[in-house]
């Protein structure tokens, strides 16, 4: 019987031991949260399954959560809840909104220092870094996805208009020069333009070195206020007024839509985000190119910079030392030359890391493929208080109230003036009601 119970008991032992052996080993888990859809949902999937197979200490889970405000949305109701993702994709609009998150987010600089994994802010292109870091350079997020906007052109429709299909419009008189001749030639559509409120108010003011808000576009204060009526962006929408009149611009939508119209070969020229660079090249049938965004010639300091659009990582508060490991491994791993050249050659986000650029730029990709490089160059300079980014609360219902506004000058309801100065005045009502929900928690 003696033996029986030392037996029985050897054998629980035994199991114990292993119990514990297999929890000494078991995989940390990581979830990441992401917004990227089709063939960009496949590259996520493959990222962090490329990261799984090149250790065994950590396992990322990609998780797609709906659009970026589905996901930030639903981070932010998860972490209530106490089971938030350790990872999300935020949009560049709702970095002020994560910022005063006050308990929600854990400052990437502060997880990769405590995981002992070098970050330094000065490998990464300047005007990603400064979008993402606070007032003493130390980086709150992840830059990840992150884009810009430029001009896309129908080298086909330019030479059927006699113009020269090697010699981009570098300046807006010069696209308007470009649209007579397309209209002229047939064109219903010469112009349109993706993102409106990115393109032609937000990065437009950077581009032209003049200030989209106060406090350094509400980097430097927390009650910044709304300056996009000043007269250089005025003048902006009051020439687009008129080329809704003259049929040289057609409105497509709000977002991306207005892609599909140039992708079809509908509208010759068209300005928008970098990474509409996959999928033109996928369903174009004509020969086409990216320049620089324009620029007017007569305004001083001109052009600066353009300014980030995409999204970058958060990491969310609440996990245990083990746990942000692996997430500052993971970072680590994104970070890698060759894992950007890679995005950024398929996708036409920014290659975020100088040395991600140079690889590309060796690489002959650049030659290969002429204008993918622009996006890059236009971001590759130290920026200005004007052109660093925006930090705004409630930036994603100001997208929408400058959208409404737009709308209502494209449709001649209003005149620009009338458009931005209602547009400026409702954004600061969004911008105080911010300020005063931060103060109050």
């Amino acid at each position: 019987m003696a033996s029986r119970i030392k037996r029985i008991a050897s054998i629980a032992v035994a199991f114990a031991l292993a119990g514990a052996a297999t929890a000494a080993h078991a995989v940390v888990e990581i979830q990441w949260w992401h917004a990227m859809t089709g063939a960009n949902n496949d590259r996520v999937n493959a990222f962090a399954k490329r990261f799984n197979e090149s250790q065994s200490e950590y396992k990322v889970n990609a998780v797609f959560k709906g659009s970026y405000p589905e996901a930030m949305a639903g981070a932010i109701a998860a972490f209530r809840a106490g089971n938030a993702p350790h990872i999300l994709q935020v949009f560049e609009v709702g970095t002020a909104t994560m910022m005063g998150a006050k308990g929600a987010i854990k400052p990437v600089y502060e997880v990769m220092a405590q995981a002992g994994e070098k970050f330094d802010p000065k490998s990464y292109i300047p005007a990603v870094a400064g979008y993402y870091t606070n007032t003493k350079g130390q980086m709150l997020s992840f830059p990840f996805n992150s884009s810009t906007t430029v001009f896309y052109y129908n080298k086909d429709a330019f030479e059927k208009a006699g113009l020269d299909p090697n010699k981009p419009p570098l300046t807006w008189q010069a696209v308007v020069a470009a649209m007579a001749k397309l209209k002229a030639a047939g064109w219903a559509c010469p112009y349109t333009t993706g993102w409106q409120s990115w393109v032609q108010l937000e990065s437009f003011s950077a581009w032209h070195n003049v200030p989209f808000a106060s406090e350094q576009n509400g980097f430097a204060g927390n009650d910044p206020k709304l300056l996009f009526n000043g007269p250089v962006q005025t003048r902006h929408i009051a020439n687009m007024q008129d080329w809704i009149k003259k049929g040289y611009f057609v409105y497509g939508g709000r977002k991306n839509e207005p892609e599909a119209k140039f992708q079809s070969g509908e509208c010759a020229m068209m300005t928008t985000s970098s990474a509409g660079y996959g999928t033109t090249k996928q369903l174009a049938k004509f020969k086409w190119t990216i320049s620089p965004l324009p620029y007017y010639a007569d305004v001083p300091n001109t052009p600066q910079n353009t300014i980030i659009g995409g999204a970058s990582l958060w990491v969310m508060a609440g996990k245990k030392p083990e746990e942000y490991k692996g997430v500052a491994k993971f970072l680590t791993f994104l970070s890698q030359p060759n894992i950007q050249e890679e995005w950024h050659e398929a996708t036409g986000y920014l290659p975020i890391t100088m040395a991600a650029y140079d690889m590309t730029k060796k690489s002959g990709f650049y030659e290969k493929n002429p204008g993918t490089d622009v996006s890059v160059e236009q971001m590759v300079v130290k920026t200005t208080s004007n052109s660093r980014g925006i930090r705004l609360g409630n930036f994603v219902q100001i997208r929408d109230v400058i959208d409404e506004e737009l709308e209502s000058v494209w449709a001649g309801k209003k005149t620009a003036k009338e458009g931005l100065d209602d547009a400026v005045k409702r954004s600061n009502e969004l911008v105080a009601r911010f300020a005063r929900t931060v103060k109050a928690e």
